[in-house]
């Protein structure tokens, strides 16, 4: 698998500061990336249709970081060369009444892809030990038995959460679904200025959100409730790749060329045809060309 740097390794204890958010790996140059991510794009698009074909294996992909990171940006590059009859995204926002009166990983589990489907979820299940997490507030709503906590069961409580994460994800590896996980990483500087761009320009007003700012100034109680996050769920069934974010060309890059690797590993085909069907097919072939005569 390329880039083992962007790799968080299970059961590794780095820190997030040892990640660089404006890395640019093996390219020197803009143009470089986005030549890899252009063929990297047409390589996807005959993967997915092998995928399709082979009905064995979905692949769901997670994506999560801060504000203006480039989530959706990422997901629209990286997948333009989709069949989107093969495609969907998923965006998880704050959870409605009917959500609320089921577990947290419920509404995430109606979104599972199919098989030979890719799924992409634009955030996901992990708010669940992010959000929650820094405004532990939010799971009032709940209405968990025992909750609130007693102080001294406040980490078993988040130690549980990370593992029904990682059995269901071993659950659903079991039965065929390849988890990608991207933490796409931002550095506050970089994500000031992208907001910053959101207000001046026209074009991009739509996008700002007061409450961003709001979030923005939890920067530190954010890194390290995904310091946890990366340190508890990055397995070796799924293990969490942290994508440098501030070049937006080599973000989109890398999880291109993450995502072609994974698949390609999978050895993917498209379905043998029979004896039997061969000749069928010479039989069709024949009427058909018998019937454009006439």
């Amino acid at each position: 698998m390329n880039y083992p740097e962007l790799t968080f390794k299970p059961g590794s204890h780095k820190s997030l500061d040892e990640f660089s958010t404006s890395s640019t790996g093996k390219y020197k140059s803009r143009k470089s990336a986005e030549k890899n991510l252009a063929s990297g794009i047409a390589e996807l698009s005959e993967l997915q249709d092998k995928l399709y074909a082979h009905d064995r294996y979905s692949l769901l992909i997670i994506f999560q970081a801060m504000d203006a990171a480039g989530k959706d940006g990422t997901i629209k590059h990286v997948m333009s060369g989709v069949n989107p009859q093969g495609c969907q995204v998923s965006t998880f926002k704050a959870p409605s009444a009917e959500e609320l009166d089921h577990d947290y990983l419920w509404r995430c589990m109606k979104q599972l892809p199919e098989r030979g489907k890719i799924g992409i979820f634009n955030r996901s299940y992990y708010e669940e030990v992010l959000v929650s997490r820094v405004h532990p507030e939010y799971i009032d709503n709940q209405k968990l038995p025992g909750w609130p906590l007693k102080k001294d069961t406040n980490d078993e409580f988040w130690k549980q959460r990370y593992a029904d994460i990682n059995h269901f994800e071993q659950y659903l590896h079991n039965n065929g679904t390849v988890i990608l996980k991207f933490f796409l990483h931002v550095s506050r500087e970089e994500q000031k200025q992208r907001l910053l761009e959101r207000i001046e320009d026209s074009a991009k007003n739509w996008k700002f959100d007061i409450g961003d700012l709001n979030e923005r100034g939890l920067w530190k109680e954010y890194m390290i409730a995904y310091e946890e996050m990366l340190k508890h769920t990055s397995t070796e069934i799924a293990p969490w790749y942290v994508i440098p974010a501030d070049k937006k060309w080599f973000m989109r890059t890398a999880v291109s060329k993450i995502i072609t690797d994974k698949l390609k590993t999978l050895k993917l085909s498209y379905p043998k045809v029979s004896k039997e069907q061969k000749a069928y097919l010479v039989k069709a072939r024949d009427l058909l060309n018998v019937k454009d005569d006439d």
